[in-house]
């Protein structure tokens, strides 16, 4: 069996872990890996690279994802999705995880449906993935935006002022809460 890994949407701590997780996982059942870079966009060019457990090393610790993410107005399109599936199989591969939020998946859904395999890890720091009690990032987002506003807040004390603070959230606005 051959797979493939992509990260999409936008980025989340916790995704190297979770392509190298899948990667080792895969390993373990004798299967031959194949990371995409650039989310869908490069799912398009073709951009498959294979791995091997020491590809992979150091990929634990690193932020962002080392796969890199880009969106794709062409992936938008029936068109799109249909040539991404099409990319697939001329490389060779038989399934494909996708590790991000919701478009990212939706996308996923999309490419399961025209009749590739596909499974989906939610990645991201809105936490508003259905289903889902806690996403892949939403503990490191949470517990670093609370350690920050601590400090902001010391430091507004410290000078009588009010701070006015935004953060992420998309639609449903978890980190605010």
């Amino acid at each position: 069996m051959k797979i493939a890994v992509l990260t999409g949407g936008g980025v989340a701590p916790g995704m190297n872990a979770a392509v190298r997780a899948v990667a080792q996982a895969a390993f373990g059942k004798g299967w031959e890996v194949v990371t995409v870079e650039s989310g869908y966009a490069g799912l398009l060019e073709g951009s498959f690279r294979p791995v091997d457990s020491g590809t992979l090393s150091g990929w634990m610790g690193r932020g962002g994802t080392m796969l890199g993410t880009e969106r794709s107005e062409e992936f938008a399109t029936d068109e799109g999705k249909s040539r991404a599936v099409e990319a697939v199989r001329e490389a060779g591969v038989e399934g494909l995880v996708v590790i991000g939020g919701g478009g990212s998946l939706a996308g996923a859904l999309a490419l399961n449906e025209l009749g590739l395999p596909v499974a989906g890890i939610p990645a991201t720091i809105d936490n508003d993935v259905a289903g889902t009690d806690m996403s892949i990032g939403v503990d490191t987002a949470l517990n670093t935006a609370v350690s920050i506003i601590d400090r902001i807040r010391d430091t507004a004390g410290s000078h009588h002022r009010a701070h006015v603070v935004e953060v992420f959230g998309r639609d449903n606005g978890y980190l605010a809460v």
